[in-house]
């Protein structure tokens, strides 16, 4: 008898890679990415699954177990790829012993993201297979065959989903699971000691490896055509946009469609496709990768449009109306005299301690004609709008210590970082230690409310150990201070800053107070386990 499960992509993912005999699921919280590691935590008590403090540790750690001998799965959003990269692109040197699937889940449109970077080119760029499902199905099923596909090809496999498909649900038919991999670490060191002598071997490895890999996207059945006969227009649709192409019914407007969710791209495959149509449109969810390959493929004189041409968007998500439109499909408005709706921006909940801390921050830098106040990232981030305004860049994870002290070295007095408890052990303990070593003029608030908030209240990993890190660091004792805050504390709150700005050095001031919904949360579970 055949389960079948009402999934989320990320779920799919996740009871795919469970199913696939996983040992372990390394990550940090983000957006779209979360929901995996949180089902891993829920469903496989068998499965190392703990949060890690950033994506470059989650990727080691993942490599580890995979030279062990087991199966594991990394999970990061897209901005996540960047501080893994180092780890990532030499895991496709060293290669691996045990299967290891990187999932890259990528937000096109930004939801909830600085930029809509796409990770397939991170994966071109190590020249390791790449994985892109088309429906919570398909990236269930993918899962087994991305492991078997790395432990073949001794490579690291990449998958690539968006929030789309992370985010949506679906009927997903399930199978049995397999038994993890037994402890088998690799003996040949060669393989995993990057030597300039062994890793130029290792890389040449690698290269030779690349018309297998090449082969196996021209053969797999991720990749296939629908559609038979010439026809005027063929669609390239790779990932979720498959579907919204499948949306506008191409068999009914005569249109045939290649369908690419395997990588490298078959070149073959679409020269072949390619001759039978007139033109070619290269529908993807993202950057315009495989319309940049493609167009080199075929040549200049060859007809192909997609987004470098105008004929998708150039920036954000796909959808079926404008894939729609690209075929030639009259888009009606189904309702008359539409009006925008008032946007309605995201605020800081009520009762954050987030909100005291920003309300006696922008009472003091008002004293400060040059009051410069660096932000990060996280549910703080929110400090920028109204109604606190005080928050005068946010870059990427860990950089509020960094630019502050980079201001504070062009001469900005007084430069501010805000940084939350979880950023600030991901990325932010180096800053403070370059500005500790410097001796920067610059005041560190650590906005700690005892989680990571902004992803839904995950383990923050340097919780009750902020105070010994910044000593351990550098920071003198007598400024390491810790506030409550509280209305109730603002005098005192605010004495602190001044007397932190008026020091002339690195100094720390921790703002503590649990987060208002994960201490909500709390009550509402005590209070049912008293009833």
């Amino acid at each position: 008898m055949i389960e079948r499960k009402l999934l989320l992509g990320d779920e799919a993912i996740a009871l795919g890679a469970i199913h696939a005999g996983i040992s372990g699921v390394y990550a940090y919280p983000g957006t779209p990415s979360t929901e995996i590691t949180e089902y891993i935590q829920a469903n496989a008590s068998d499965v190392r699954s703990r949060w890690c403090t950033n994506e470059k540790t989650a990727m080691e750690a993942a490599l580890g177990m995979s030279y062990a001998g087991k199966r594991a799965l990394v999970c990061m959003k897209h901005v996540g790829m960047n501080v893994a990269a180092d780890a990532f692109v030499n895991s496709a040197i060293t290669g691996v012993n045990g299967g290891l699937v990187v999932l890259a889940a990528d937000d096109p449109s930004m939801h909830s993201s600085q930029n809509e970077q796409d990770s397939r080119f991170y994966g071109k760029f190590a020249m390791i297979p790449i994985l892109e499902p088309s429906s919570q199905q398909e990236a269930y099923d993918m899962m087994q065959y991305a492991y078997e596909l790395s432990e073949q090809m001794k490579l690291p496999v990449l998958m690539r989903i968006v929030t789309r498909l992370a985010h949506s649900r679906a009927g997903v038919e399930v199978r049995t699971a397999i038994a993890q991999n037994a402890l088998n670490p690799d003996n040949e060191r060669t393989h995993w000691v990057l030597l300039p002598g062994n890793a130029r071997c290792q890389y040449a490895g690698l290269v030779a490896k690349q018309p297998e890999l090449l082969a196996l996207s021209e053969t797999t059945k991720y990749n296939k055509q629908v559609g038979d006969g010439k026809t005027k227009i063929g669609v390239i649709a790779c990932g979720i946009a498959y579907n919204y192409v499948m949306e506008n019914n191409p068999k009914q407007l005569g249109v045939s469609v290649l369908k690419i969710s395997q990588y490298p791209i078959p070149e073959e495959k679409i020269k072949e496709f390619a001759v039978n149509c007139e033109s070619l449109l290269v529908a993807e969810d993202g950057q315009p990768l495989v319309e940049e390959q493609v167009k080199a493929l075929l040549g200049a004189d060859y007809v192909l449009k997609g987004r470098l041409t105008g004929d998708l968007p150039r920036m954000g998500e796909l959808t079926p109306d404008c894939v729609g439109e690209a075929l030639g499909i009259k888009v009606e408005q189904t309702f008359e005299n539409v009006q925008n709706v008032m946007p309605r921006p995201p605020a800081l909940c009520q009762g954050c301690g987030h909100r005291d801390v920003y309300d006696a921050l922008n009472k003091v830098a008002t004293e400060y004609a040059g009051a410069r106040i660096f932000g990060d990232i996280g549910c703080y981030t929110l400090g920028a709008l109204p109604p606190f305004r005080v928050i005068d860049s946010c870059v990427d994870m860990g950089a509020s210590i960094t630019m502050a002290k980079g201001a504070a070295d062009a001469g900005v007095h007084p430069a501010i970082a805000v940084i939350g408890d979880s950023t600030f052990t991901h990325s932010g303990m180096t800053g403070l230690l370059d500005a500790v070593n410097d001796n920067s003029n610059i005041t560190v608030m650590i906005s700690d409310n005892l989680t990571t908030a902004m992803t839904g209240g995950q383990d923050s990993a340097g919780t009750n150990k902020f105070e010994a890190i910044c000593l351990g660091l550098g920071v003198e004792p007598e400024h390491v201070r810790v506030v409550v805050p509280l209305p109730k504390n603002m005098d005192e709150i605010t004495r602190i800053i001044r007397e932190e700005i008026e020091y002339k050095g690195v100094s720390v001031i921790i703002p503590r107070r649990e987060c208002i919904q994960t201490l909500n949360r709390k009550l509402r579970k005590q209070k049912a386990q008293k009833q």
